[in-house]
């Protein structure tokens, strides 16, 4: 471990890795898995634990279920359709707003790459932490807080569904139009990386959208 690891509290840290867990699918929608299992498999205490589970429940990302069980909640079509709706407004203008640098393109090429090498591999846990990474790097660049803390969970709530989604269909099926949003940073043009953002996004709804029509989440 790092020093600058140890220095990070235990909580955070423990909140860090149930977070992960939930974004990219250690945890499907609809499993429960009980406090005490959480606690061996993240190798924290008990208290630490407790925090980051009310922390996770109070932005939606988990559900008590009593007998100290939790579970990651599914989505319904309802739901979708309002975190669409979020992501496809507040996403797009983060990116449009972010403050594009040659070292934050450079940065987002790397990250790319490491999307394209896992959709090639069809590797699905890959190619969700890398595009999630993608994503974050542009929006932490708009200098956002609250847009930033939005984004992170709408995340939380869609990245289950597009997991078990992509688990079905591989990682070749996934969406990635981040081609053309470097080349709208490349070109000073904004409103075409906004406009690739949004594009993006939808296909990952639509794709989580017709899994939910045929019954499969």
């Amino acid at each position: 471990m790092t020093e600058d690891a140890r220095k990070i509290p235990t909580h955070e840290v423990t909140y860090a890795r149930l977070r992960d867990m939930i974004l990219f699918g250690v945890l499907e929608p609809g499993q429960p898995v009980t406090i005490q299992g959480l606690t061996a498999g993240l190798e924290a205490g008990m208290t630490p634990v407790r925090e980051a589970i009310r922390r996770l429940a109070a932005e939606g990302a988990l559900l008590p279920q009593g007998n100290r069980r939790v579970t990651v909640p599914r989505l319904s079509a309802a739901d979708l359709d309002q975190v669409a709706f979020a992501r496809l407004t507040i996403e797009p203008h983060l990116a449009g707003l972010a403050m594009i640098t040659p070292a934050l393109i450079a940065k987002l090429e790397a990250l790319d790459a490491d999307v394209d090498a896992a959709i090639r591999a069809d590797d699905v846990s890959g190619y969700l932490q890398s595009n999630h990474a993608f994503h974050f790097a542009l929006y932490e660049a708009a200098g956002a807080g609250v847009l930033l803390d939005m984004a992170r969970s709408l995340w939380l709530r869609f990245g289950p569904s597009l997991r078990v989604v992509s688990a079905r269909s591989g990682a070749t099926s996934l969406p990635d139009s981040h081609k053309e949003a470097l080349a709208a940073m490349r070109a000073g043009d904004a409103a075409g990386l906004s406009a690739a953002m949004q594009r993006d996004i939808a296909q990952g709804v639509d794709q989580v959208r017709a899994a939910l029509q045929r019954g499969e989440i």
